[in-house]
């Protein structure tokens, strides 16, 4: 029998222990076959922009990026964006 967690747990004091969120734009352009230049064409965003994306060095996410991604990847956020836990 699991034991379920409770949903309303209080968050750890230390926020590197929240989990990490994971940009997959590196991935995807590679399964897409698309490079950085046609990307910022597709887009119609900076190179230096994305590359911050596909390296994950943004701090917050910005809705209408992510939107631009998705259609123009033709992917789902969820492909885009992972969430990854520290247990």
């Amino acid at each position: 029998m699991n034991k379920k967690e409770n949903p309303l747990r209080q968050l750890p004091l230390n926020n590197n222990e929240y989990g990490e969120i994971r940009i997959r734009l590196a991935e995807i352009m590679q399964e897409r076959d698309i490079s950085m230049n046609q990307l910022s064409f597709r887009t119609e965003m900076q190179r230096t922009q994305l590359r911050n994306y596909r390296d994950n060095k943004i701090q917050r996410l910005d809705i209408d990026i992510l939107k631009r991604l998705c259609y123009v990847l033709e992917c789902d956020l969820h492909d885009l964006i992972e969430y990854i836990p520290f247990s």
